[in-house]
């Protein structure tokens, strides 16, 4: 159960500062990175259901304030910062990579430690969309 609760808490973050990026995108190309940062944040905002929901089915109870999410995770935060667009590509870049390996973790965590297929089946699917999201951010660095 942990280790979904630290899940949610990174998805939380990282949602929260891919809409706040969103909001503060400017110049050129503000228009695809504007869409593109909001097409993440409702995928993200799926993906925060979906955890809490499994956690609830797996008899816990999901954590949701901004302050539980920030203790649970591992992903870093800048307040009153504001990046350029290539600053902001890179941070949500390096948040959805650190998710990747963490998820990868989780992943062999569930199957071999608590023998969770179906938890591991479903954080497979997590880690395949950050690591589609990933690849989408990746492309505007080359």
């Amino acid at each position: 159960m942990t280790l979904l609760t630290s899940g949610l808490a990174d998805e939380a973050v990282l949602y929260t500062k891919t809409r706040k990026f969103h909001w503060n995108v400017a110049g050129e190309s503000f228009m695809e990175l504007h869409l593109l940062f909001e097409k993440q944040y409702t995928e993200l905002a799926e993906a925060i259901d979906e955890i809490a929901e499994r956690i609830s089915k797996l008899g816990g109870h999901p954590i949701g304030t901004m302050h539980e999410f920030l203790q649970q995770t591992h992903l870093k935060e800048a307040p009153g910062k504001y990046p350029t667009r290539k600053e902001m590509i890179k941070e949500l870049l390096s948040d959805h990579e650190s998710i990747i390996v963490k998820l990868r973790k989780d992943i062999d965590e569930c199957s071999d430690k608590f023998e969770d297929a179906g938890t591991a089946d479903f954080l497979t699917g997590l880690m395949e969309d950050h690591e589609t999201n990933a690849w989408k951010l990746r492309r505007y660095l080359d």
